[in-house]
């Protein structure tokens, strides 16, 4: 199905549109605070973090709202985002981080593994299932895809101009990628509320992240206080200046890296990309601060203003995903999920042979299927201290995109008897 065009959409102004997601984020956590009743049951199964992302979804499904007529994702995805991670930043135990071990950097290894692992399967499979889904040109379209799951936007252009993607087919993969991978994010983001409950199974060693968890909170403790206007009037300088700041640099940044020369392909790194450094640049800034007394506003609670920044970005991402979509296209994204349960499959039988925790193994799969602008969204789950390990991650991803998804298309052509 194609996306709700602005002129069918029954609310077509992004000022309503913006009041529409406030009200349903604060009916969500107004809910959620309930200490008994039916929503105290409802909240205790079905996590909060998950309704804030569903529910902008059924907007757009139903027609309500078209979430790719609004600009208000680009908005949440430039402005508050990189503000959400300088104000996660400038308290985090930069130490803490470090002790963290190998694990995180093995599980999201693992993660790009099963995307590629993943492509061959689920061609393999539909090729029996159903031979005509995967016939013709659709490995050129996986390629994309691949792409797409393991860096990003730029990763999955490229693959278009190396194997000469149709655009038409192109636009069918970008439907599944949209789909499948905001159905992945919303089931690791149902696991993130259930993860004591994984990591007893896996038989993992929390520890290192439940000292991290613990010194956040025990600095919070330690310097809380009621916040002044002066207190909130600087986190928002603080994370909006920064994201300025951010922007500012970027822009000539990008420009320059243009003029170097095109055989050393700094494109397909995404070094090119705005975005990229961008987010590189306000997590470079905040964790920079974190060593100054800036790192005090945690008291006064910099991370709460960060965390409800990134849930009107968690809105934003849901009112991109048209539920509807299954039911017209459902081979290409059965397809689709093969793929993404393979990569699953993967990723969960590595945990269990390392002991990794939950937190590895969803931030070290969002790292790559969802890169920079979501992976801090599945890390805050668990919490706001551990964003900035999702942001390292991604980053890896944009500079491994390019590479393992050319690797796997030319896999798939062979496949596919090119």
């Amino acid at each position: 199905m194609a996306p709700v065009e602005a002129g069918t959409a029954l609310i077509t102004n992004d000022a309503v549109v913006l009041g529409l997601l406030a009200v349903t984020l604060g009916f969500v956590f107004w809910g959620a605070s309930r200490p008994s009743g039916f929503w105290k049951k409802f909240y205790s199964y079905v996590p909060a973090l998950l309704m804030c992302y569903l529910l902008p979804a059924i907007y757009n499904s139903t027609g309500l709202i078209s979430g790719e007529a609004s600009a208000l994702y680009p908005m949440a995805r430039d402005y508050l985002l990189p503000s959400s991670l300088v104000l996660f930043c400038i308290a985090i135990d930069i130490g803490a981080i470090l002790k963290l071990g190998p694990k995180a950097l093995i599980m999201f290894l693992t993660g790009t593994a099963g995307v590629m692992l993943g492509a061959v399967v689920s061609f393999l499979v539909m090729g029996v299932i159903h031979p005509e889904t995967v016939a013709g040109d659709t490995w050129r379209g996986m390629a994309t895809l691949t792409g797409s799951w393991i860096g990003g936007g730029a990763n999955q252009a490229a693959m278009k101009t190396v194997f000469q993607v149709d655009s038409t087919l192109f636009g069918q993969f970008v439907a599944v990628d949209v789909l499948v991978a905001n159905l992945w994010m919303a089931l690791l983001l149902f696991l993130a509320a259930r993860a004591s409950a994984v990591d007893r199974w896996l038989g993992a060693d929390t520890s290192v992240i439940d000292d991290l968890k613990h010194r956040m909170e025990t600095y919070q403790a330690k310097h809380a206080r009621n916040p002044s206007l002066a207190d909130l009037m600087m986190i928002l300088g603080i994370g909006l200046g920064a994201t300025g700041l951010a922007h500012w640099l970027a822009g000539p940044l990008v420009e320059w890296i243009k003029t170097l020369p095109p055989e050393w392909r700094l494109e397909e790194f995404s070094l090119t990309s705005g975005f990229f450094w961008m987010v590189i640049l306000a997590t470079t800034v905040g964790l920079l601060l974190s060593f100054t007394r800036t790192r005090e506003l945690e008291g006064a609670g910099a991370s709460k203003i960060g965390t409800a920044m990134l849930y009107f970005l968690i809105a934003t991402i849901g009112m991109h995903m048209d539920l509807k979509a299954l039911v017209d296209k459902p081979l290409l994204f059965a397809l689709g999920l093969i793929w993404i349960l393979t990569h699953g499959a993967l990723l969960l039988l590595v945990a269990k042979l390392i002991r990794a925790p939950l937190f590895f193994m969803a931030v070290g799969s969002q790292a790559n299927i969802g890169a920079a602008a979501s992976a801090p969204v599945v890390a805050s789950a668990f919490h706001p201290a551990l964003a900035p390990v999702a942001v390292l991650l991604a980053v890896f991803g944009y500079a491994l995109g390019t590479y393992a998804a050319y690797m796997t298309g030319q896999l798939l052509r062979i496949l596919a008897g090119g």
